[in-house]
């Protein structure tokens, strides 16, 4: 700490006097930006990459890397895509700014880009920009959803990745769901899971996604129709993620749901109750839950919500066993939990075996 003498000495304190000089030196990176200098978006991009203060110092930046985004000239449009995307990470002012200067236009066009860097960088943009809850309905007006299906059908693995965790932020929007499966998702969302790692990110946000859109009865056939649709759901169930795994029970109970008589054999023949059996012991609460209300949807004759007791397989059994006559309930459940464990071993057997069949 310095003493009061030197404070009142007069003389500047060497941080008072960088500030003004660093101001300077700001300003006169932004003019460079405004006159098109591709240098000066280099270093914008260097300084925002991880410093909070210095995004928000250039936010003055963002119009004319908007405009040196829009003159079309790749190497200017990599430099300028790429410190419009530092600027808006963690920073949710940049992002709206970013957007109201119209930066979707131009970032649409190099979505199209034969050049695949400069589609994945446009794509990691809308990404970071449609994380804003302001830029959702704007991004999603623009045209944006069917171009991010295709990069999710022919862009390169990271792009890939982007393309579906922004669809899923899309999503969000009730009135976009339909506006996405118009354009065929379904088919690239399962290639994307079928792969990568089950615990991924990627995989938590297509099941997410899946989650949402089987609520429609067009995604309903279009992943039935798919070969391994429904058991790469599976997989997810068994070796996802906490929330990749509540995603996947959830995108199973809205099928069976749905229509039980048209999907149960087929989520039974996939293998589903070794993964559901350990949910309702290891899953979160709310997948607990589903994994209950599944588990009662998959027997025979299911009997109504009101009755499911869902906080442990036991109570599953045990209210089975209440409604068969007769003294011994107890040593009926305990005979029916072991059908159940015997049923889930050669279900695990046959889940294998056609696994065994894909590879």
């Amino acid at each position: 700490m310095e003493s009061p003498e030197a404070c009142s000495s007069g003389e500047a304190s060497p941080v008072a006097a960088e500030r003004p000089s660093e101001a300077a030196a700001l300003r006169a990176l932004v003019d460079r930006v405004r006159a098109g200098d591709v240098d000066a978006a280099r270093e914008v991009r260097r300084l925002t990459r991880a410093s909070a203060r210095h995004r928000r110092k250039l936010a003055a930046a963002v119009e004319p890397l908007v405009a040196m985004l829009r003159a079309a000239a790749p190497e200017a449009g990599e430099a300028a895509l790429l410190a419009l995307l530092n600027l808006a990470v963690r920073d949710e002012r940049n992002k709206t700014k970013i957007v109201d200067a119209g930066v979707l236009e131009p970032l649409l066009g190099y979505l199209q880009s034969s050049d695949l860097n400069l589609q994945e960088y446009a794509t990691a943009a809308l990404l970071t920009l449609s994380a804003s809850s302001t830029n959702k309905p704007i991004i999603s007006a623009s045209g944006a959803i069917p171009l991010l299906v295709k990069v999710l059908k022919e862009g390169n693995p990271q792009a890939k990745n982007d393309a579906v965790m922004a669809l899923y932020n899309l999503s969000t929007i009730t009135g976009n769901l339909q506006a996405i499966l118009s354009v065929q998702p379904i088919p690239p969302l399962i290639e994307l899971l079928k792969g990568g790692k089950r615990s991924s990110k990627t995989a938590d946000k297509c099941c997410a996604l899946l989650e949402s859109l089987l609520a429609f009865d067009q995604c309903r056939v279009a992943l039935t129709s798919e070969e391994g649709g429904v058991l790469t759901i599976v997989e997810v169930l068994e070796e996802g993620s906490i929330q990749g795994r509540e995603h996947a029970v959830g995108a199973l109970l809205t099928m069976c749901e749905s229509d039980r008589s048209k999907y149960r054999d087929l989520i039974l023949n996939e293998g589903a109750i070794p993964g559901l059996l350990e949910l309702t012991v290891h899953g979160t609460p709310k997948s607990r839950m589903k994994a209950h209300v599944l588990l009662d949807l998959l027997r025979n004759s299911p009997y109504s919500r009101s009755k499911l007791q869902p906080d442990t397989l036991e109570n599953i059994v045990t209210n089975i066993a209440s409604q068969i006559d007769g003294e011994d309930r107890g040593g009926k459940a305990k005979k029916m939990l072991a059908e159940m464990v015997k049923v889930s071993m050669e279900q695990s057997l046959r889940h294998l075996q056609r696994r065994a069949s894909f590879a």
